[in-house]
Order: structure tokens, then sequence, then C-alpha cells
């Protein structure tokens, strides 16, 4: 019996199809700060590469260029506490 799939989330449509190279430095500055608040806010990093429609990596490397701490692999979003 195979696995269910695994529910994706579609693109918001400002980022949608915008990974071609050429953006403009403003495009790329919104992306990075959306990115940025979306992680603090307690998103993972699949979830947010699937809503702006880039890799996780690229993700991670927007993350990595403004200094932004990263969570342990696995843990719990913030504003939640482990198991009760």
């Amino acid at each position: 019996m195979p696995y269910p799939l695994r529910p994706g989330l579609e693109p918001l449509p400002w980022f949608a199809g915008s990974t071609r190279t050429g953006d403009s430095a403003e495009n790329q500055a919104d992306l990075e700060t959306f990115i940025i608040e979306q992680y603090r806010a307690g998103r993972s990093l699949r979830k947010i590469a699937e809503l702006v429609d880039r890799s996780q990596t690229a993700v991670r490397r927007a993350l990595d260029k403004h200094g932004v701490i990263h969570r342990p692999a696995g843990a719990a979003p913030l504003g939640r506490t482990g198991p009760t």
C-alpha cells in the first residue's frame, strides 16, 4: 500500500514563476524579507520554499546572507513547546 502524498503548498502569486535570473534588486529584497519574516514566525524551510517557488537551499542561503540563526533540524516551530 503506497503512502499518501504529502500535502504541498501552492506558491504565492507574487513569487510563482519568479525563479528566473534577472530579478530586480527590489524583488530580491522583497523575497528575502518575506523569507526572514516567515522563518522567524516559525515556518519550516520546506514550507517557505514551497511558498516562494524556490529550493530549500535558496531559502537557507537567503537566511545565511542576513545572519539569521537556524533552528535545529526537527525543532518545534517558534511559540510551541515540547510534548506535554
